[in-house]
């Protein structure tokens, strides 16, 4: 999947952390359904680390409905530092990487624009 998993596993402790965090650095927030499905990784694996890195003060989730959106604590001392990380971790990944995992579309398409 992304090269350079073993360097960032390391770091954040398992490949999952990384993807996770890489992913919410990317978009700015998630939920585990939506992250799984982009790094086709168990869902269950997903909303671990999200609950992990919740208790430990780098995120904050809101309901919306059904679903647990998480995102950055903007709160946290330490956000600030592990974005600029994360920033420069995904400006390194070979641009194959970076178009399959983290170009997706968020917003609907407007209205009458061509394809």
């Amino acid at each position: 999947m992304i090269r350079d998993d073993a360097m960032m596993g390391a770091i954040f402790g398992s490949d999952s952390a990384a993807r996770v965090l890489l992913y919410l650095e990317a978009y700015g927030e998630g939920y585990g359904r939506e992250i799984a499905r982009t790094f086709e990784m168990p869902q269950s694996l997903v909303q671990r680390q999200l609950r992990k890195l919740e208790a430990a003060g780098l995120l904050v989730a809101r309901d919306r409905g059904r679903i647990r959106i998480y995102q950055w604590d903007p709160r946290s001392r330490l956000v600030p530092a592990l974005r600029e990380l994360l920033r420069t971790g995904l400006q390194n990944l070979p641009e194959r990487e970076r178009e399959a995992y983290f170009r997706q579309r968020r917003r609907p398409r407007r209205s009458g624009k061509p394809l």
